[in-house]
């Protein structure tokens, strides 16, 4: 049993509540030399049914709370962990190192791999310094370059993605923050070598889409991947922030959201209670799904991976025609207008079996 965490979401409070009374009777039973294993076991029991209840049933908003859990596990945690003889790489070449990407060179399971990486900071002074995970552009400059020296050698590439977005300021703006990252879309999409990038907790924007870009995309089971964050949705939609648990539910930004689009490939479960309740699981979970798929894909070519890659690239956003859901929902905040679609019989729905789409698009 792990210890009680603070600081995390409100719905975790009858959770937290059990975990403490736990730890106070193994406290008591150590100090006092009493049996008290028939107790704790019961609220043991009863802590992980409250569990499977509560993450059962999560809403998207809950699924971003969870995402950002402060003892969730972090880009280095994985790195230490499971990337044996890492070496570090630092720089651009062109304006300074950025502490908010990690990029390096080391072995996952038997495969050497350039790893590259959000790096968001544990403590303050770490958080400080990292830029709270939002990069400048000489981050994504530093990881492209550490990419297409993965290609050079053969090496595939790992990612792992774990940002709020990318850093919005002017000194960020000025230094070329979204030419740099249109630029590492277009190279990632033709690189060589195989790519696998993992979602282990925040995908915001284009801070996410980076470093984003490759043959498979994987997902934690309680991450988020999305075009802005619920925050900024509602601001810009409302005015305020006030609705951002019902701008998570329509960005369709949760994993099983994304998987049945067909945007991601995979969803690795997270233990019970989330990747922060037990992140030696949770690493030995990703490290397997990491090293399954780098299996899969080492034998292609080139040529075949980025044939591939284009056509799943392709495959997202088609739509088939068919019925919709009925209109007429009311917004928070917005008047309600009445006036119909202009062609109700027409609308668009995303379609099923986008990958068998992409696979048609690849042979054409």
């Amino acid at each position: 049993m792990s210890q009680p965490f603070l600081g995390g979401p409100d719905f975790e409070g009858p959770i937290l509540e059990l975990e403490r009374k736990i730890e106070e009777l193994r406290t008591f039973s150590q100090s006092t030399q009493v049996d008290l294993s028939d107790q704790i076991e019961t609220l043991l029991e009863r802590c992980n049914e409250r569990k499977r209840v509560i993450f059962s049933k999560l809403t998207a908003w809950q699924k971003v709370q969870t995402a950002r859990h402060p003892k969730r596990p972090l880009t280095s945690d994985y790195v230490q962990r499971f990337v044996t003889d890492f070496t570090e790489l630092f720089g651009d070449r062109s304006f300074s190192d950025d502490p908010a990407i990690l990029t390096g060179l080391g072995r996952i399971g038997k495969h050497k791999v350039c790893v590259i990486g959000h790096r968001k900071g544990r403590d303050t002074a770490e958080k400080l310094a990292c830029n709270f995970g939002c990069p400048h552009p000489e981050g994504y400059r530093k990881a492209i370059r550490k990419m297409k020296l993965a290609e050079k050698f053969g090496l595939p590439i790992v990612t792992f993605i774990n940002t709020p977005g990318a850093y919005p300021g002017l000194g960020a703006e000025e230094r070329g923050q979204a030419f740099v990252i249109a630029s590492n879309l277009m190279e990632m999409s033709r690189l060589r070598v195989p790519i696998v990038c993992t979602v282990i907790g925040e995908g915001g924007s284009g801070g996410a889409l980076g470093i984003g870009v490759g043959d498979r995309i994987l997902m934690l089971e309680h991450s988020y991947y999305s075009v802005i964050s619920p925050e900024g949705c509602a601001a810009i939609l409302w005015k305020t922030a006030e609705f951002k648990a019902h701008a998570a539910e329509i960005l369709k930004l949760t994993a099983d959201d994304l998987y049945a689009f067909g945007i991601i490939d995979e969803i690795i479960p997270e233990p019970l209670g989330g990747a922060h309740r037990d992140i030696a699981l949770t690493v030995d979970r990703v490290k397997e799904a990491i090293i399954r798929n780098l299996d899969e894909l080492l034998p292609l070519s080139g040529d075949e991976l980025i044939n591939s890659r284009y056509a799943k690239l392709k495959g997202m956003g088609i739509f088939s025609e068919g019925d919709a859901p009925e209109s007429g929902a009311e917004l928070p905040g917005k008047t309600q207008k009445t006036t119909p679609p202009v062609n109700p019989d027409n609308r668009l729905r995303p379609a099923e079996g986008l990958h068998a789409s992409a696979n048609k698009l690849a042979s054409n």
